[in-house]
This record gives C-alpha cells, structure tokens and sequence, in this order.
C-alpha cells in the first residue's frame, strides 16, 4: 500500500491547525503554552483518512518564523503541501520563506488553501487569487488547485477534500526496499516501555525484534515495538509515521536530527560535497567560509560553507560547495538540505548532497569537479566505479562499498557484477566473503611492483626474487589479506607480469645466472659441505679465503635461496642431501629403538653435541619430533 505524508505551510496565525481539526477532527496543538499563546510551537501530528481508503499522516509545523528550524524538520518528509494563506492578509513574510523552502526541498504536489474566506468580500478574495497566481508562476504550485475555505463554517471543504485525495494518487510510491531510514523529530520515555522515538520513515521498512543503529553515535538497539497512528504494528514502511520502542537505550542518548537505520549502512561524517542554489531574491553573495545553519532531515547543524568551482555564489546562481560542519552528519547521496544564514537567521539556500561522506582538501582539482558532476548525474554504474576506485587501497566489501556509495542501493550485487564481467572492476574471494578493487588501481600496482623488482634485481642479482611479504607491504599495504594477496599474484601471474614462488616473486623474464668465479665459488661451497657433512663449516670461515666476499655472499645466499642449503639455526647449515638424509636416520633411529636421545644422535651423525642437539631441535620445530624429558620421540 502506497503511504502519504500530508504537510502544512504559511505564515503565522493564517489557520494552519485550524484547518487540520476541521479536516480531521484531532487537535495538533498539544503543548500547554501553544493553547496558551493560541500559536503552533512544535512540529503537529495527526492522520487523515481519505475518501478513497488510503490514510494519510499529517504534519502540521508553525508559521512564526522564530519556529522556522521546528518546521524544517518536519517539512523535509512530505509529500503534498497545504500552503495555507490567510484571505484576510494574503502572501505574508512566512508565506514566501515557507513557500522557498519547499522549492529548494523539491516538493512535487501541493494544493493552495485560501483560509478565513468568510471575513473578507468576493472582491477581495479575487484580487488575493489573483496575487497567488502571480507569486506561483514559474514553480510546482503553478496551475495548483486554489481551494477557498472556512474553517468557521466549514464551506469549501468537500472540494479540497476531494483533490486531496487525488493528488495523493499521483503521488509516487515510497523506496520500501531500500534500507531503513528514520530521522528522529521527537525523543520520549514512556512508563513501562522506555524510550520512543517518532518521525517519518524515509526508505525501507522496520519489523519489531529488528537490529538498528543510531547515527551519528552508532549505539545499536533492537525495535522492541512499532506503532503507526496511534496503532500498534509489527512493520513500519516509508512513507508512514511511526512511533518505535527502542530496547536497552536512554533518552539521553538521542537527539532529534539523529537517524535511526539498518545497522552498519551508514557513515556519519563532517563534511559534505553538495550543489548548492542561492535564492535570487537575496541582496549579498554566499562567501567562501561563510557560517551558515545547515538543515537535514531533522537535523540542524552550524557549518561554514567552501565555494568548490567558483570564487563566491551570487543570488540566483548554482555551485559545487563543500560544507564543513561543526558536527557529523549522517547523511546520503541525493539527500536535500536548506542553508539559512548565522545571523540573522534568513533562508538563503538549499540543494542536493552529491558526497555525504567528502574528504578535506586543500587544493579542489578540475579531476575532483568532474567526479562530482558524475556523482550528480546519478547514474548508478558510473557512480559505484568511482566509488571502488576511491576505495581500491582499503580493498572495500560491498558493505563498505554500500556506506561509501552513500545512498540505497539494493541491486548493489547486480551492478557488481556487471562491473566484474566488464572488465572494469575485480573481485577476490567468494561471493559470500569477497573485496572490490578497480582495475587502474590493479594496473598502477602491477607499475610500482614492477619498478620494486627491477631495482631488486639489479642490487640483488643472485636472488630468485623478493619475499612475498616484503613486496606486499611496500606496494599493497598491510590491509591486503594474505589470500587476496595471493590471488592477485595469481593475476599478475596470469597476465605475465612477474613469477611466483612459494617464498618470492620475480619479473616474468628474471633468471639467476652466475659468472665463471661464482660458478666456482657454488662449487667449493657444495664441495666443503660434503666432505664435512653433519659437522659442517661456518660461513665465515668459508668467506675468509675468498677476496670478493660481497659475490661470495651473494652465491651462498643463493644456495639457501633455492634450497640446497637449508639453514638449522645460526651455527648450523647442511646440504640439501645431508638434511634428508638426517630426517631418515632419526625415524629409523626411533622406529627401531623407541626414542633417541642427543648423545645417540651425536653418534649416529659422527658428530659433536652442539650439532646433534640443533638438528634435533630444528626436527622437534617441523613437528617430525617432540621432547618427551631428554629423549625424542616421533610426533
């Protein structure tokens, strides 16, 4: 079922409330000092059920322009407006700053109602007609529906009630199966259920027992219950007024202009890229750093405001801004918002956040304006390639991807996938568990890595190539996990870029190949290891005799490298031969006698203790053995 959120507008003490009873038979104004004062101070809800079945929920917000910030949070959520004019005054002050707002929050639908019809002569209620055409020329109200009525009398009510109903009709359905948004207009505690929160869903849809989470302090809570028009419900949807019960959460801990959503979707941030208009009908250009009162959903913020794509913002005139904000906004792309001046407080603005998650900078680039113009354009592939490309080095999941994307998205996976089957992006690891890097980022890595491993190579001639390890922190960083690494080198592999071994990478065409004296110098090594066996030589008495010991050096690393060395610990290194020889003789060893001890491996291996006891510690490390008191025993 289509939902509907009906709303009022217009200056102070034009009949606003008055109307609302008349059409619901429900009083908005329910704080002691506004029956008082006999003016709305606060946001009014109520519901109407119209002729056709469909109930609407009604927001009646005050008139006075001291209220204007309680009105804007709860104009931003309608769907048709009720601009309210008084005919005994017509178009007032409140009227025009009321009617602005609308504009620039894009407001589709809206009816006229002339009001208090019955203090004033045909004559005069022709000529204030006439003055509402004129003002609606040239915006959404043009041609709207001027319904004269009287609250008094009750004449002129089944007509406004009959084209209420029909531009409810036309209007479009609300996001249902996006993620769930609620920005929070009021915050209570209620004996026996504790704390409630109301306003009007935005997106999405809320079942009770549902997990949430309150942006920008990110507490989660679960919805523990719903209620639509005083109704209890198990499922509140966009576009209805709800009432939810939040679980194991103080008041204090909410504020109105906070945003109750699905958990994890959303990354509140200070700074936001926007388009921005500037209302023709103001005297004095918007500056750079000039402070402003920000409004969003229900929320007001103080911010200053940094011109992006020009020097300032004349009346009339449209521009790129980033708006830097005292505090977090928990914002999306698309999201409206209206700028009012510091001081004194006038509506000056208002637009559309391109990047609700925006990063400071000191210099804006002709690249960073046209990434925003795409963002502007909305479409969606462009949009989510940009995004995983600003992503790559945080090797984003689709979680993270969704928060940066900044807006809903629920084909999200289907336009991932289109992006991989172009070509365009990569994704590594399952579906179920997998990031997103783009292809440019694969390609400027592969550049740097290559680079990496050509100055390795011309310091290090001998080696079969750089750690895996080694090359992954300085060219992919340490966020990269080791099987996304892996699969990357796989590619890179693939597209014969580099080689990979199970320790090192090389360029695709790198091979070791040794001088005539390093040939011998491969050769003597081998040769001592031999004749020398299990009490083999160190390394510095092996590079005493030789007069290039950076060569030598290099030579005998190679043979740790490619494994004919294999190193024990410090003192100890055997041929390749010799330690798979040694493996054989302890499980022999063991297998015939049960165990074997360090004084019948010194026996065994015709050695002295200090070797016999280093190759059995470094078999008890591979796990072929294991201490049990002084002997070992086969693990």
């Amino acid at each position: 079922m289509k939902h509907i959120i009906i709303g009022t507008a217009g200056h102070i003490d034009h009949g606003k409330t008055t109307l609302i009873k008349a059409l619901t038979g429900r009083e908005t104004d329910t704080l002691k000092e506004e029956k008082s004062r006999g003016i709305s101070i606060n946001l009014g809800f109520t519901y109407f059920d119209l002729p056709s079945g469909r109930r609407a929920g009604i927001i009646d917000v005050p008139g006075h322009e001291k209220f204007i910030k309680n009105m804007l949070a709860g104009i931003s959520s309608i769907d048709v407006v009720l601009l309210v004019i008084a005919a005994d005054e017509g178009i007032m002050p409140q009227t025009r700053e009321h009617f602005e707002i609308l504009k620039l929050l894009s407001i589709q639908k809206g009816i006229v109602v002339l009001t208090k019809t019955d203090l004033v002569d045909e004559d005069w209620l022709e000529m204030i007609k006439e003055d509402i055409k004129e003002e609606m020329k040239g915006t959404f109200l043009e041609g709207a529906p001027i319904h004269e009525v009287s609250s008094k009398t009750k004449a002129g009510f089944e007509g406004l009630i009959k084209d209420i109903d029909k531009l409810t009709e036309e209007v479009e359905a609300k996001d249902t199966e996006g993620h769930f948004r609620l920005p929070v207009d009021r915050v209570f505690s209620i004996s026996g259920f504790g704390t409630v929160v109301t306003g009007t869903i935005i997106s999405g849809r809320v079942s009770t027992g549902d997990n949430v989470e309150i942006y920008p302090s990110k507490i989660t809570t679960k919805v523990r219950g719903i209620r639509v028009h005083d109704v209890p419900c198990d499922i509140g949807e966009a576009g209805q007024r709800c009432a939810i019960n939040l679980a194991n959460v103080k008041v204090a801990d909410i504020d109105r202009g906070n945003v109750i959503a699905r958990e994890g979707i959303m990354e509140p941030s200070s700074m936001i890229d926007c388009k921005l208009y500037h209302i023709k009908t103001m005297d004095k250009p918007i500056v750079p750093r000039q402070r402003v009162r920000l409004y969003h959903g229900t929320e007001e913020i103080i911010g200053r405001i940094i011109p992006l794509d020009c020097e300032e913002i004349k009346p009339g005139e449209s521009a790129y801004v980033q708006i830097r904000l005292e505090k977090p906004i928990t914002a999306q792309r698309n999201d409206r918002y209206i700028v009012r001046s510091y001081s004194p407080m006038n509506t000056i603005a208002g637009g559309i956040i391109i990047e609700p998650n925006a990063k400071k900078s000191k210099k804006i680039t002709k690249e960073y304006i046209e990434e925003l113009k795409v963002k502007e354009s909305g479409k969606s592939t462009n949009i989510l390639e940009n995004t995983i490309k600003a992503l790559s080095s945080e090797y984003a999941d689709s979680n993270a991807v969704l928060k940066a994307l900044g807006k809903n998205m629920e084909n999200l996976q289907e336009e991932l996938q289109k992006l991989v089957d172009n070509g365009v992006i990569i994704r590594l690891g399952s579906l179920d568990s997998c990031i997103y890097i783009h292809e440019e980022f694969l390609k400027d890595r592969a550049k740097e890595l290559k680079k990496l491993l050509e100055e390795f190579h011309k310091k290090n001639p001998l080696k079969f190539g750089m750690f895996k390890e080694e090359a992954k922190n300085k060219i992919f960083g340490k966020k990269l996990k080791q099987k996304s690494y892996d699969e990357l080198l796989a590619i890179l592999q693939e597209r014969k870029t580099i080689k990979v071994s199970e320790k090192f990478i090389s360029l695709k065409d790198f091979e070791v190949v040794l001088t005539k004296d390093q040939e011998r110098m491969k050769a003597r090594i081998e040769n001592e290891y031999k004749g020398l066996k299990y009490a083999p030589p160190k390394y510095v008495d092996l590079a005493a005799s030789e007069k290039d010991k950076t060569a030598f050096k290099m030579v005998y690393d190679l043979l740790l490298d490619q494994g004919d060395l294999i190193k024990l610990n410090e003192d100890c290194t055997l041929l390749k031969a010799d330690y798979e020889g040694a493996k054989t003789i302890v499980v022999e060893y063991i297998n015939k006698n049960g165990s074997i001890s360090a004084s019948s491996a010194r026996e065994v291996f015709d050695t002295n203790r200090k070797y016999a006891v280093a190759i059995l510690e470094h078999f008890d490390s591979i796990k072929l053995t294991k201490r049990v008191e002084n002997d070992r025993v086969l693990y």
